[in-house]
């Protein structure tokens, strides 16, 4: 059987992985009040994943290996959490437990972390790497020039946060756009949305 790499996050490496490891995903869904008892269910994307496990230290530095883990715990910021099969992310270090008293020869613990997930940034590095990959004209886009409004006709499923994406444009500058919705959770199949201009 293939040894595995050692799970890491920021300076600390595990001196064996985790007995247990888990990822939850979440996806934001708002539900809506409609007329007649119903609602709508609008998605508002996908947040940050959880990862959470749980081990044990054993042998005659067990108690000094879950001390070096918590130094990293305290630590401020994000850092690098690499695991040997799971999605390399960049993660906050949330939550650090022991399960038990601690012994000289065993300590069994679990952790949290939280993914650093930024939607802004995403959009801004899918902006530009479809700017460097079409080009470097002076004509600008269309979603950009200014030359005139654009519209989408808001579809079952839209938000603005997918349409600000969609079109390249920040979520801030979408609702500038368009001051006639006033709940900017809320839209409606059939509205119309400004998307440049």
């Amino acid at each position: 059987m293939e040894q595995l790499a050692p799970m890491r996050y920021k300076s600390y490496v595990w001196p064996h992985n985790p007995r247990v490891y888990s990822i939850d995903y979440e996806r934001v869904v708002a539900e809506n009040k409609v007329p007649f008892g119903c609602c709508q269910l609008q998605d508002m994307g996908r947040t940050r994943r959880v990862m959470r496990g749980e081990g044990e230290f054993v042998g005659p530095e067990a108690y000094y290996q879950f001390g070096q883990l918590a130094n990293v715990f305290y630590e401020d910021g994000p850092g690098l959490l690499v695991h040997p099969i799971w999605q390399t992310a960049n993660a906050y270090f949330v939550e650090l437990r022991v399960e038990q008293e601690p012994r000289p020869d065993y300590v069994r613990y679990q952790f949290a972390f939280w993914e650093k997930f930024d939607p802004y940034v995403t959009t801004i590095r899918r902006v530009t790497v479809a700017a460097a990959a079409g080009g470097g004209g002076s004509g600008g886009s269309a979603a950009g020039s200014g030359a005139g409004a654009r519209w989408h006709t808001v579809e079952r499923g839209d938000t603005l946060w997918e349409l600000a994406n969609r079109y390249g444009v920040s979520l801030e500058r979408l609702i500038a756009l368009n001051p006639q919705i006033k709940n900017p959770n809320l839209i409606y199949p059939g509205q119309r949305v400004q998307v440049a201009g």
